[in-house]
């Protein structure tokens, strides 16, 4: 393979760098907006000069280089967040990218982006995107997910990869394929370590909803019920508000008094603000006049559930009352147990609900600590428990974190716990850019070296 310079934009913590550095390239320039993160970066790698914000750099003091790599920024495209796309500032960073690789024509371009940008504005921003830098190279994408690959984290994002264009010459990715996704039966516990001391304690409060979401599990069970495929939304539970015809945000106050509303409260008040105070805060919507399909069916499944437990959820119901709104929700994703138990199972606290999941594979890891995957079954070192404290259960650590997205090469991470998921939340995952690196230039290579020797027979 031939040694190439490349430089590392939006680098963050350095996945494009460990990826491409460990196939042999020479990173010549970086460069990351926050502070915090350009000082972790020239501490992993002090060979590097590392800049601030991209925009601010003029193009010519860029150092000539063979790769353009980047993940820039995905919150415009991210469905997690606003969804602006190229109307937010973060979104135009693209014309910095094209700037730079119209001013240095390197001959690979190596991008990555979260998997909603193929898909984001009805897929008029990909075909922006696509379009804008097809007028200088050969462009092909791919959406994959390091758990495809054995890596137990389930993270899939769009890989785009270009070649430069040449004239006269065919489409050198004609005939290129990503790497191939593969069936792997992952296991979270293969990156756990339970020796660590360095993690974010499971608050007590945190531990009361489990229990009492076990609870739950139990008496369903007890009683001959089996979980639904759909997410429990507790706040249903003897609520009869109208709801499939006009959203309660554009009824009446008559229509509304007297109806029962979040978990079975009966709505009262003078005023229309007054009423939607006592309904779910997913049914007090203004955006449209009638609720999409699918929380119309989410509502009327819950209110049957409802209905075909009465007699014990009325028992439990009052456990619930005082957590706050994403905590009276839950999500079970892991089919059908005999005897269902959320203390072997991965669990995120998650604005849609307390999801609960197999033990296979992490699921992506986001910027916010209140979404930090916890792991009810590990045990806990003796000198690290706080007073009071149970014998198993904890958050994910930093380094679990780092190994799944392939940067426990790094010497140093972040030294907070908030700062060091939302980097590892928004970076990129170095196994797989390495895998798809590797196999990108060899293609090429290996191309050259066939046209060469064809010349030569000739």
């Amino acid at each position: 393979m031939p040694k190439y310079k490349f430089i590392d934009l939006f680098a963050g913590l350095g996945g494009f760098h460990l990826a491409l550095e460990e196939l042999g390239h020479k990173c010549v320039f970086a460069s990351e907006l926050r502070p915090e993160l350009q000082k972790i970066y020239a501490e992993n790698f002090p060979d590097t000069p590392i800049y601030g914000d991209i925009t601010k750099i003029p193009v010519n003091e860029i150092p000539e280089h063979d790769i353009l790599c980047g993940g820039f920024p995905c919150q415009p495209f991210s469905q997690a967040g606003k969804r602006l796309g190229f109307t937010e500032d973060r979104g135009n960073l693209f014309t910095n990218i094209m700037e730079i690789l119209e001013h240095h024509t390197p001959k690979y371009v190596f991008l990555e982006n979260v998997q909603n940008l193929k898909n984001h504005d009805n897929g008029n921003t990909w075909q922006i995107i696509h379009d804008r830098l097809s007028t200088l190279y050969h462009v092909k994408e791919a959406i994959l997910s390091p758990h495809q690959f054995g890596t137990p984290q389930h993270r899939f994002r769009i890989y785009i990869v270009g070649i430069r264009k040449d004239e006269n010459n065919p489409d050198p990715l004609e005939n290129f394929d990503f790497p191939i996704p593969q069936h792997y039966d992952c296991d979270i516990k293969t990156i756990i370590d339970e020796s660590e001391t360095d993690f974010m304690h499971l608050r007590e409060e945190t531990r009361v909803h489990l229990n009492i979401w076990q609870e739950f599990l139990d008496q369903l069970y007890k009683h001959g019920g089996k979980l639904p495929t759909f997410p429990i939304w507790a706040m249903e539970f003897g609520a009869n508000y109208e709801y499939e015809e006009v959203a309660p945000a554009f009824q009446t106050v008559k229509q509304l008094e007297n109806k029962k509303g979040k978990l079975g409260s009966i709505v009262k008040g003078s005023s229309l603000e007054d009423c939607l105070t006592y309904l779910p805060n997913y049914a007090t919507t203004n955006k449209s006049k009638k609720f999409p399909s699918w929380k119309i069916q989410f509502i009327k499944r819950n209110r049957e559930f409802y209905d075909q437990n009465k007699e014990w959820l009325d028992q439990w119901l009052p456990k619930i009352k005082t957590f706050e709104n994403s905590h009276q929700k839950f999500e079970w994703n892991c089919g059908t147990e005999e005897n269902p138990t959320i203390f072997n199972k991965i669990i995120q606290f998650r604005p849609s609900g307390i999801r609960v999941k197999k033990p296979t594979y992490s699921p992506a890891l986001v910027l916010t600590t209140t979404q930090i995957p916890i792991l009810p079954w590990v045990k806990l070192p003796s000198d690290s428990l706080e007073e009071g404290e149970a014998l198993i259960g904890r958050y994910m650590t930093k380094k679990e974190a780092a190994t799944l997205q392939g940067m426990h090469r790094l010497k140093r991470y972040p030294d907070t716990i908030p700062v060091a998921f939302k980097a590892f939340g928004n970076a990129v995952n170095v196994d797989l850019v390495k895998k798809i690196a590797e196999k990108l230039i060899n293609h090429e290579s290996n191309r050259q070296s066939i046209n060469c020797t064809a010349t030569e027979c000739i």
